[in-house]
């Protein structure tokens, strides 16, 4: 089963990700103390929950990974594709730093990013024992965040496309990304071949297919297996926190992974 259930929170698992060799989760919005509107497990520090709460929802997804709460290396989300390297868990005492996917080979260190419409991207690297969070919007997506954080585990840690298991998580569907002329036209930019397969129009509406956009873009780095969850958060607000849907005020559910 995708879905796990522990003490009230409830999380989605990717089936491809050996369990023996890697810790992960990507967390719905279940099992936490926030209130309305980020009731209830909000992982989001920007977006007017009280810190404590936070804190303390941070602290019951850790316990549930089995993850030490000082091994956390988290980012500031900026829609860009920037690509960082964890070679040890996040200073506090240090400015969190701006990037959308961060990679690693530590042990001790647990990758968190938090979402809320837009995709989250795991990557685990059977061979070399690496691992990858990224976070893909619109503007990640069509810089092709995917590819590029495969191309920096390859140049840094040698990684092998074809050893490489990656996750397209839960996050706004297809049926429900409307997009306008700006936005279609940089997707023609980017896939100039294929965005025919990523744009649907209907009744006077575009519509973007994020989850293939990084299918794509990660086979464009040689990457086959590659598990798309499906699961669409505007559909789905119950489980999931949801920007569009929710009309921009709402929590930020989060994505962690770590290597065993």
């Amino acid at each position: 089963m995708p879905y796990i259930e522990k003490d009230s929170i409830r999380y989605f698992r990717f089936s491809e990700f050996d369990p023996k060799q890697v810790r992960h989760g990507i967390f719905t919005r279940s099992g936490g103390v926030s209130p309305k509107p980020w009731k209830s497990l909000n992982l989001g520090g920007t977006v007017g929950d009280d810190q404590s709460r936070v804190m303390e929802n941070k602290k019951r997804v850790l316990e549930i990974l089995n993850c030490e709460s000082g091994s956390l290396f988290e980012v500031h989300q900026v829609h860009k594709a920037r690509v960082l390297v964890a070679e040890e868990p996040r200073d506090r005492t240090q400015e969190i730093p701006k990037a959308d996917a961060v990679i690693t080979n530590n042990p001790e260190v647990t990758l968190l990013m938090r979402f809320a419409d837009c995709v989250p991207l795991l990557f685990f690297d059977q061979g070399q024992e690496v691992i990858g969070l990224a976070h893909a919007g619109w503007k990640g997506t069509l810089q092709k965040i995917a590819l590029k954080t495969i191309q920096s585990m390859m140049e840094i840690y040698g990684t092998k496309p074809e050893e490489v298991v990656a996750g397209i998580g839960p996050s706004i569907g297809p049926d429900h990304y409307q997009v306008r002329e700006d936005v279609i036209k940089k997707v023609k930019a980017s896939f100039p071949n294929t965005y025919p397969h990523l744009l649907r129009e209907e009744e006077g509406t575009v519509r973007l297919n994020l989850w293939e956009a990084n299918r794509q873009a990660l086979r464009e780095t040689g990457v086959q297996r590659i598990e798309v969850a499906g699961i669409c958060t505007a559909c789905h607000v119950r489980d999931w926190f949801s920007h569009r849907a929710e009309h921009g005020t709402t929590g930020r559910f989060g994505a962690l992974i770590t290597l065993i």
